[in-house]
């Protein structure tokens, strides 16, 4: 990675909040029919950030890790779930948890896994998994290709955030998440989300991305007038959407 993945977020705390989507509810149902969760389940949730997962999962009344390498982001979850008797907060990462052997039913990763050294990670999960735990690795995918607005905004991140390709999630394949998984095999859910913003809510979306220029940054100052651009195309109402395709991988992992 050209930085240090655990630091990349410490200066996009605030829009993260703002402006990063949620979940829908079809994948709280899911982890619960699928991942065979009941009230006495344990999940870590690995890269929790926020709290963008961890929060359906305290609300659905399970008892959530949340397991957190960079100090602002962790520090932001603990603030916004401090209300949540089921919820800790662990200084740790998903190459080392702190966590104990065999202590989890369910490790998630939402929007994280794409982070981790997979290798190191694996080990880590199998450690402090439970017989029969399971695995579910979670991103909110951002369609490229559906309109032309997400066609336009897509050029846009190629063309001013040179980080953008290398650290994408899609850079982890089927043939990566086969290797991961092995030998067992996995499968995936999908299901549609979406949001829709004005300007400010859009630059915000756009500046919670580590791989892009933050404002104050001179490399900003065309990428903002770029957005301001195609903003102003494609609005409709003064709204613009960014749609999502919600992506689950999970497996559960025999000992």
């Amino acid at each position: 990675m050209p930085r240090d993945p655990t630091q990349r977020f410490s200066d996009r705390v605030e829009n993260y909040i703002k402006y990063r989507p949620g979940y829908p509810a079809e994948l709280i149902n899911l982890l619960r029919n699928k991942c065979q969760l009941t009230q006495s389940s344990i999940i870590a949730d690995i890269g929790s950030g926020t709290g963008i997962l961890t929060r359906p999962l305290l609300d659905n009344g399970y008892a959530v890790f949340g397991v957190e390498p960079n100090r602002e982001m962790r520090e932001a979850g603990e603030d916004l779930l401090r209300r949540y008797d089921r919820f800790t907060s662990i200084d740790g990462s998903a190459e080392s948890t702190t966590l104990p052997d065999q202590s989890v039913d369910l490790i998630t990763a939402g929007q994280a896994f794409h982070w981790f050294n997979r290798k190191k990670t694996k080990s880590e999960f199998l450690r402090i998994l439970r017989q029969g735990g399971w695995i579910a690795l979670i991103w909110n995918e951002r369609l490229i290709t559906s309109s032309p607005f997400l066609a336009a905004y897509e050029k846009l991140l190629q063309d001013y955030a040179p980080e953008y390709i290398l650290v994408d999630h899609r850079n982890v394949n089927d043939d990566k998440l086969k290797e991961f998984f092995a030998p067992e095999f996995y499968e995936t859910a999908t299901f549609p989300n979406h949001q829709d913003f004005d300007y400010e809510g859009l630059e915000g979306r756009l500046l919670s991305s580590s791989y892009v220029p933050n404002l104050g940054d001179p490399n900003s100052l065309p990428m903002v007038a770029e957005l301001q651009r195609i903003y102003a195309k494609y609005k409709v109402d003064g709204k613009v959407r960014i749609e999502h395709m919600t992506r689950i991988h999970y497996a559960q992992i025999a000992k």
